[in-house]
């Protein structure tokens, strides 16, 4: 019983991984500048940004590859491959994409507040010298920003659920190898 719900767990934090990538990718592809009805600028302006997308783009793909292999174990209740290959690659390619995806949501977060303070000191600069006519600018530049956090935050998900199947690859690991560590 506990092997089926391992099971059950891994597909579903895969799912998880892949649909959490595929919304950050939507939203951080979506995400635009405009002010007075012209698009200004969009992700690409940001290399941070863009790494994001970058790893959401990865962490799909890993996802999209790992989920046979999950549906397999769920149904079969064993592995697609049998030996060690399958373990070691969930053990080390589970590690790898949890480190990834965690340097794409410090990135992402990083860079939104990073310049949410800085536009938000330029702005109280530019009023307190009478520029008027800030508020539409600072609106669209804030809705940017904003879009990147949401985009940092579905990554986040990814990231704690590639956290959780990491460990899960840990244990499976350490059972297929007949190592328990802690007898």
């Amino acid at each position: 019983m506990a092997s089926k719900a391992i099971a059950n767990s891994v597909l579903v934090l895969r799912l998880l991984t892949l649909l959490a990538s595929i919304a950050c990718m939507i939203v951080i592809v979506t995400d635009k500048i405009s002010y007075g009805g012209d698009v200004k600028s969009d992700f690409k302006e940001l290399n941070a940004y863009r790494y994001v997308l970058s790893v959401a783009v990865i962490a799909a793909t890993y996802s999209l590859f790992q989920l046979h292999f999950a549906i397999y174990y769920t149904v079969k209740e064993k592995r697609l491959i049998g030996g060690q290959f399958l373990p070691e690659f969930d053990f080390y390619g589970d590690k790898v994409m949890t480190f990834f995806l965690a340097t794409g949501v410090g990135a992402g977060f990083a860079v939104s507040c990073e310049f949410k303070k800085l536009l938000n000191a330029v702005y109280k600069l530019l009023v307190s010298l009478n520029y008027t006519g800030l508020e539409e600018w600072m609106s669209s530049i804030n809705k940017f920003l904003e879009k990147g956090n949401i985009a940092a935050g579905l990554l986040l998900i990814a990231s704690l659920a590639m956290a959780v199947l990491s460990i899960i690859s840990s244990i499976n690991r350490t059972r297929s190898t007949g190592f328990m560590a802690f007898n």
